[in-house]
């Protein structure tokens, strides 16, 4: 089904353009353009978006404002920010608000397709039922699924080294119980497990020791 897309900027012009970005998206359409927070509360009332694209500097009231105000009303439309912003507050209250992600401006059609597309394959799995963790992890993971582009410097044997490592793992690896069953450092076997992370093939959780830093810990959720 069509995901409906409200854009929320004040600038028209960029107003435009990321509509015109959304438009070339299969599967997105624009339900509706708004230029300021009061604008945007009306049309997510009226059109009930699927995903609402918010600018955080609006001429009457702050982005966040503007999410919290969704909220209250009972409005349930995931909020991708597209902002300037780069502080740490905002990051942090857009993070805490429950965005499904943080687009800074200026971006072009590139990285906004990469998101909305996440977004799309996110959503799927959250109004699916699940069979086990490992379908509740992917559901919860905002990264494409695979890419076949390794990050410069990694090797694809020794990648598919430490993926066979971690599907056929018993319990969770850490980088360096993955460095010992490779035969590799523990440096490199932590940027090959955070790889399959980001690309959604590994879950990762926290062990946490009485003293030093918690220890990341991978398993294996892809295909």
């Amino acid at each position: 089904m069509m995901i409906g897309v409200l854009v929320v900027d004040d600038d028209f012009r960029v107003a435009r353009i990321h509509r015109s970005f959304v438009d070339r998206i299969p599967g997105f359409g624009v339900v509706g353009v708004a230029h300021t927070g009061a604008a945007a509360l009306d049309l997510v009332r009226s059109e009930q978006p699927d995903l609402v694209l918010l600018d955080l500097y609006l001429p009457d009231m702050f982005g966040l404002d503007v999410l919290a105000r969704l909220r209250a009303d009972g409005q349930d439309s995931d909020v991708l920010v597209i902002s300037a912003a780069k502080e740490a507050d905002a990051v942090r209250g857009a993070v805490r608000s429950g965005v499904v992600n943080y687009l800074l401006k200026p971006f072009g059609f590139d990285d906004l397709r990469t998101r909305l597309e996440q977004y799309a394959t996110q959503r799927t799995g959250m109004y699916a039922d699940h069979n086990d963790q490992a379908d509740i992890d992917r559901a919860l993971t905002y990264a494409p699924r695979a890419s076949a582009t390794l990050p410069k410097g990694l090797s694809t044997e020794t990648a598919q080294l430490v993926r066979n490592a971690l599907s056929t793992a018993a319990d969770t690896l850490s980088a360096a119980e993955c460095a010992d069953v490779v035969g590799i450092s523990r440096v490199s076997a932590r940027r090959y497990l955070e790889h399959l992370h980001a690309t959604a093939r590994a879950a990762v959780t926290l062990r946490y020791a009485v003293h030093g830093r918690p220890e990341r810990r991978y398993r294996w959720i892809g295909s």
